[in-house]
């Protein structure tokens, strides 16, 4: 662990592992209100994705996303990935290491959405992104 143990590193996003990104997007428009902004083609350490991002209300807020693999059926396991906004990525990923997670996509320049990104798993294999504001 990082010697700033107190400092809380904020939760700002959260992205559900989906099937059907049309479902359930329209699941949660109707039921939350939410609507979409976007969609968009990715990958995470080499495998492919599709994600549909909904706007955030009130804007600022934490955002809601959902994410599908494209070379796999939805995974049992892989039903949401965690995202917190560090201001030190290498630190975040090293103390994740050091706590006992593994690294699984090191960290990389995504000048297109102005960040840095690193994906790692937690202790029971949950995965998390974490992002740096460039």
């Amino acid at each position: 662990m990082s010697d700033d143990v107190n400092k809380v590193i904020p939760l700002g996003f959260t992205k559900l592992i989906v099937q059907d990104l049309d479902k359930v997007g329209a699941f949660y428009g109707a039921v939350c209100g939410l609507v979409e902004e976007a969609q968009a083609d990715a990958d995470i350490a080499g495998r492919p994705i599709r994600e549909l991002y909904f706007k955030s209300n009130p804007p600022g807020t934490g955002n809601f996303t959902l994410t599908k693999f494209l070379d796999v059926d939805k995974s049992p396991t892989e039903s949401l990935i965690l995202g917190f906004i560090a201001d030190d990525i290498h630190r975040f990923v090293k103390d994740a290491v050091a706590a006992g997670g593994v690294v699984v996509m090191a960290v990389q320049a995504d000048p297109e959405h102005g960040v840095h990104v690193a994906f790692v798993k937690d202790v029971e294999g949950n995965l998390i992104e974490v992002v740096q504001l460039m």
